[in-house]
């Protein structure tokens, strides 16, 4: 749990713009379930604001405020429950030049006596009653930060603490001073008439430029930062420990593997009697909440047990970066993953797990125009996927389908599991992990495209995530590309309102199809092999370095990410009269070429925009196409829309967005977040997966969100 991260000169600059609390306020309700108290919100407004100008009166207002975190996200997430501490402030030691961190408990306290005369454990403050005494609470926090478990471990630290009671006197809070009151430096005590001290002691514990990168490191460890998917799958190097799971993926990972030991069969130790239970897992969780980094951990250690495992997706994009990029010359390794429509005869004998990600992708059959008569499916896609495997793993996000046939539902594979006499084990995960960690983020775009059912709020920079509007595709290009060859990963993306061309010739040239004005750029191409100008297929488009001149759609981009994504906004979701409108396209015939392009703007997605798909369906699918190009990026989404009137209103919820250091480029990113994403490794570089039976000790602490 982390509610905001940013320079102390920064906060000020957002409290200023009335900004601040409300951001916490939502942050607050996300994590916690319900309101902010009056109280609460009110010493925000103070006591954050009292901090953050000692700062900047120190000379240290680019030392970094992390505001109500927890130290891991092991830590409980429910109101009451968990072990917050008000402000960690991030920095590196003006001497020793190492990480320095400082934990704070504000206090608005104007007096505080003992409760008991003989015990320091709590206090009494006046028109509040009885308190704990807040330098037991920073013991509390100095040791979760510290211990071996803690974010600090491992790494050259100074840390210490100290309560911060801006209204108070030394006089009026005796009793959190006297001789028997907790000690350490963790447990100093600065009143308003120690400010010169506290001032004097800030600058002794940071240095004056600041703590980005510091902050990053700290970030790292308390697992609020990624490794991609695919580059954490290539760093591991055929590992049987891929990801570093935490909270609920970590609990939900260790269920389905002790579920597969009790039911699967041991061929160490076999029983008498086969065990015949069904089981079906059933986990739901929004973008980036760690369903991918469970799924392949699952696969991984699993397989390291000699089980055998199969990973399926509905996406053929994120297969295909599985196969081609990650599993380049490996065949063995492209062979463990499969699409849902691969299992129309089920395999003889059935697998032992079957994982099923992207769950929301299913049909209601297994068919292609491609296939004979007796190829199709004849029953439930979802029975298809019961039959090939003994346990079944669906992971599901009923807010990421966009297409009118696709079925996947919790209600479908309960029912399923049901027919079959399965046991079904249902989890849902909270915590999610893309977008740089910022829930605040994903609700904005969430409340933004009406995608909830709330009235969107302009965005508010937090630390994790960044937004800007371009005013041209050119603009909009020219940030993505200059970002791309600085060294982040990053791509263009697009709603479907442009016709699509097939590599046309021999030379399989690619056609400008997206045309804005005097911009034109090409879709990614339709096809399994590398086009005109070396252009990749469709199937690796996002992680192959030629990629950044094609324009991707969700199609091409769901279930991946970069560092950077350019969302262009067609004229199928328009803003009229404060609200959205969605508009069907249709096409022309370019009389000289013969190549379609675009007579009426709106959707060109033959999936979406026929008449059979109504009104409202039709709108919603378009939603959650947004939703998931907008949900693409790690560290900052630029968006442009091809509508004026729309455009003016993104620049409106966007609002200013020149705050110092909140914007990621490469350039001004810490060295420790500088990580280029790794080349598709050359040639097969892994052992026989089945064979190993245990799992090798764990490598690198990959995180993925």
């Amino acid at each position: 749990m982390l509610l905001l991260k940013l320079a102390a000169r920064d906060l000020l600059t957002l409290d200023a713009r009335r900004r601040m609390v409300p951001h916490l306020a939502a942050r607050w309700r996300h994590f916690c379930g319900s309101d902010v108290s009056l109280s609460e919100s009110s010493a925000w407004a103070e006591s954050l604001v009292n901090l953050a100008d000692d700062l900047v009166a120190a000379g240290r207002g680019n030392v970094e405020m992390i505001v109500e975190c927890a130290a891991t996200l092991d830590e409980p997430v429910r109101q009451g429950q968990p072990r917050l501490i008000d402000v960690v402030l991030v920095g590196r030691h003006p001497a020793e030049h190492r990480l320095s961190v400082q934990l704070v408990e504000l206090k608005r306290w104007s007096m505080a006596t003992r409760v008991e005369q003989a015990a320091a454990e709590m206090v009494h403050v006046p028109g509040m009653g009885r308190k704990k005494n807040p330098l037991l609470q920073l013991g509390e926090s100095f040791a979760a930060f510290t211990s071996d478990r803690g974010p600090l471990h491992g790494i050259e630290f100074e840390c210490g603490g100290f309560a911060y009671l801006h209204n108070a006197t030394e006089e009026s809070v005796r009793a959190l001073i006297e001789v028997d009151a907790p000690t350490g430096a963790h447990a100093r005590v600065y009143t308003k008439n120690h400010r010169d001290q506290l001032l004097s002691d800030l600058r002794a514990h940071f240095a004056e430029e600041g703590g980005a990168s510091e902050a990053e490191i700290l970030l790292r460890n308390m697992g609020l930062r990624n490794t991609p998917l695919l580059d954490a799958m290539i760093r591991s190097c055929g590992e049987d420990t891929v990801f570093t799971l935490r909270g609920r993926q970590k609990k939900v990972a260790d269920q389905i593997l002790d579920a597969a030991a009790k039911v699967l069969p041991d061929e160490r130790t076999p029983s008498l009697l086969p065990d015949e239970r069904r089981v079906v897992f059933l986990v739901k969780g929004g973008a980036g909440t760690g369903k991918s980094a469970i799924g392949l951990q699952v696969k991984a250690e699993l397989e390291a047990k000699g089980h055998s495992v199969k990973y399926a997706s509905g996406s053929r994009a994120f297969n295909g970066a599985l196969q081609q990029h990650v599993g380049y010359g490996d065949r063995e390794f492209q062979e463990t993953f499969s699409y849902f429509s691969s299992f129309v005869t089920p395999p003889d004998p059935p697998l032992d797990v079957l994982i099923c990600d992207e769950a929301h992708r299913l049909r209601k059959r297994s068919t292609s125009q491609y296939w004979k008569p007796e190829q199709q499916g004849t029953k439930p896609q979802v029975d298809e996927l019961l039959d090939a495997s003994r346990l079944t793993v669906f992971f599901l996000d009923e807010g990421q389908t966009v297409r009118p046939y696709e079925v996947g539902t919790g209600d479908l594979i309960e029912d399923a599991a049901e027919r079959y006499g399965a046991t079904l084990l249902r989890y849902e995960l909270r915590e999610q992990f893309r977008c740089g960690g910022s829930d605040a983020y994903i609700h904005w775009v969430r409340a933004m495209l009406g995608v909830e059912d709330e009235v969107p709020e302009r965005w508010t920079p937090d630390g994790l995530m960044h937004v800007e509007v371009a005013d041209s595709p050119e603009e909009l290009e020219r940030v993505i590309r200059t970002e791309a060859l600085a060294g982040a990963s990053a791509r263009l993306v697009a709603g479907y309102c442009w016709p699509w061309t097939k590599p046309i010739g021999k030379e399989r040239r690619l056609e400008a199809d997206v045309r804005i004005g005097g911009w034109h750029r090409p879709w990614n191409a339709k096809h399994d092999a590398f086009c005109e100008n070396g252009a990749p297929p469709s199937k690796i488009w996002s992680v192959h370095e030629n990629g950044l001149g094609q324009i991707g759609c969700v199609y091409t981009a769901q279930g991946l990410e970069w560092d950077w994504c350019g969302v262009i906004m067609g004229e199928d979701m328009v803003r009229r009269d404060g609200r959205w409108v969605f508009q069907r396209g249709k096409e022309r015939k370019d009389p000289e070429t013969g190549v379609r392009r675009v007579a009426v703007p709106g959707s060109f997605d033959p999936k979406v925009k026929p008449r059979s798909v109504n009104d409202e369906e039709f709108a919603r699918l378009v939603r959650h196409a947004y939703h998931v190009l907008m949900t693409r990026a790690s560290r900052a989404t630029v968006l442009y829309s091809t509508d004026e009137e729309t455009r003016a209103y993104l620049k409106d919820l966007v609002g200013e967005v020149q705050i110092h250091g909140l914007r990621p480029t490469w350039e001004n990113l810490p060295e420790e977040a500088r990580v280029p994403h790794h080349p598709r490794p050359n040639g097969r570089r892994r052992g026989s997966r089945r064979k190993r039976r245990t799992a090798v000790p764990k490598g690198p602490d990959l995180l993925l969100f």
